[in-house]
């Protein structure tokens, strides 16, 4: 073999290497990392009790995951893994959390669901072994904006048709119902104001010859800022009353009670998601107190935590330690 024909071998051969190292630099680089997903629960063996753990730090070894994540109020989690850390990969996992204890966990990445349970730490006694204070009687008060109907006081309206009784009608437009007598058409109105409407709106003849009016038309029945009435008297000059209730439409807070849910030395409510001034009503040794929950979700007797779940939200808390539920 010449020596320039084993100069284009290897050139060859340098160059389909080159082309595999970049096809698979450039499929490396266009590969998405991975990432684990999974749920913290409270380890029981009543599947009531496996409630979601919020704030649990989840974390693995520098070269495995970037960095740390966190549960939310559902427990769920997701740790981001390095590019290069691939399926079937071992990896060890780590749980931490104040009031559980910690857990190592050694599994495999995988395309599963990660569904890990911690264990509470006891709050049964207080550190000075005294009993633990009973909580009882618990309930949530918490208002909602609703749309309401305030009276706002009323209005009132006189008018005259002015006619004169006894005058044969010939046929001249308008007569009265029968057609016999001259008739006169007069109308009033009421205007409630700019945001304002009428409610239970009445019309009545109130002096002249009475029974010889009616009511031809009227827009009464419609609540609203302006209203109407049109009348036929077909004697002598007659006057009408119109009268109405004046409301306004505002927007207030509505009370409302709810009661959670106890499992154990936990419990769980939910409220609508625009629910505002939350507070939990309890007898804490006997005495009944009003908790208000502000955003940090503080309680001096339980750790709380709370998210949004399909315009719901949800509420957590697990007693500290020396409380108990009765």
């Amino acid at each position: 073999m010449s020596p320039s024909c084993k100069t284009r071998i290897w050139l060859a051969l340098i160059l389909g290497l080159s082309c595999i190292a970049i096809l698979g630099l450039v499929i490396w680089r266009k590969q998405t990392p991975l990432s684990l997903r999974g749920a913290v629960l409270v380890k029981s063996a009543d599947p009531r009790k496996q409630l979601p753990i919020a704030n649990v730090e989840v974390s693995a070894d520098s070269d495995v995951s970037p960095h740390p994540s966190a549960s939310n109020s559902s427990g769920l989690f997701v740790l981001p893994l390095r590019k290069i850390v691939r399926r079937g990969h071992l990896i060890v996992l780590h749980f931490h959390h104040p009031q559980y204890r910690p857990l190592d966990r050694e599994d495999y990445v995988a395309d599963k669901l990660y569904i890990v349970y911690l264990v509470p730490l006891t709050a049964e006694v207080t550190a000075q072994g005294k009993p633990a204070v009973r909580v009882t009687n618990m309930r949530v008060r918490f208002t909602v904006d609703a749309m309401s109907e305030l009276n706002v006081g009323s209005a009132a309206k006189t008018f005259e048709i002015q006619n004169k009784g006894n005058a044969p009608c010939k046929g001249q437009h308008p007569c009265s119902p029968d057609g016999k007598w001259k008739a006169a058409l007069g109308s009033g109105s009421l205007d409630a104001g700019p945001g304002r409407e009428f409610r239970d709106a009445r019309v009545s003849c109130i002096a002249g010859p009475c029974p010889f009016t009616r009511i031809e038309s009227e827009k009464f029945s419609n609540d609203g800022q302006i209203i109407t009435v049109n009348v036929r008297d077909w004697s002598d000059t007659a006057t009408f009353l119109m009268e109405a209730e004046v409301s306004r439409q505002m927007v207030g807070p509505t009370e409302h009670w709810s009661y959670p849910i106890v499992f154990g030395d936990r419990l769980s409510f939910t409220l609508p998601a625009d629910a505002e001034s939350v507070s939990i009503e309890a007898d804490v040794d006997g005495q009944t107190i009003i908790f208000p929950i502000g955003p940090s979700l503080f309680l001096s007797w339980a750790t709380c935590d709370g998210g949004v779940q399909d315009k719901t939200r949800v509420y957590r808390c697990a007693l500290k330690p020396g409380y108990r539920f009765n």
